[in-house]
C-alpha cells in the first residue's frame, strides 16, 4: 500500500456501507477500506481470511500509535486470531473483530470522539 497516495488524508466517519463499497466525505470506495487517523486506503483484502500483520501494516506503523483497531469482517462476526491480537498489544493497542455494520457505527463513534482509532471494513454485498 502506498502510503503517499490515500484516498483522503484523514480520518472521515463512513455514512454509507453497503452496495459493496462504503462512502465517506463525498467519496465513495467499492472494495475493503483502511482507515487510520492520517487517512484512508483501498485495501486488497477480500476476506476474513486474507486477515493478517501485513494486511495492516499501515496500522502498525501509524505514529502516534493508534488506541485500537476496528476489523469489520463483513456480515459475519469475526474473532480476530490470538497471534495478531498479541502483536496489536505489543504495539500498545487493542484490536476487535465483529461485523462490518457494527464496525462502521463503532468506528463512526470513535472519530466523533477524537480518538486515534484504525478500521479495516471489508463491504457488504
Amino acid at each position: 500500500m502506498d502510503r503517499l497516495s490515500p484516498h483522503l488524508p484523514y480520518a472521515a466517519p463512513i455514512e454509507f456501507y453497503r452496495n459493496g463499497g462504503f462512502r465517506f466525505a463525498g467519496m465513495s470506495h467499492r472494495g475493503t477500506l483502511l482507515c487510520v487517523p492520517d487517512g484512508m486506503w483501498a485495501s486488497p483484502v477480500r476476506a476474513a481470511a486474507d486477515i493478517d500483520a501485513a494486511a495492516l501494516d499501515l496500522v502498525f506503523s501509524t505514529m502516534p500509535p493508534v488506541q485500537m483497531c476496528i476489523i469489520g469482517a463483513g456480515a459475519d462476526p469475526w474473532l480476530v486470531p490470538p497471534e495478531l491480537r498479541a502483536r496489536a498489544r505489543e504495539a500498545g493497542f487493542s484490536m476487535e473483530g465483529m461485523t462490518t455494520a457494527a464496525a462502521v457505527h463503532t468506528y463512526n463513534l470513535l472519530v466523533e470522539e477524537g480518538r486515534r482509532v484504525a478500521a479495516l471494513m471489508i463491504p457488504l454485498a
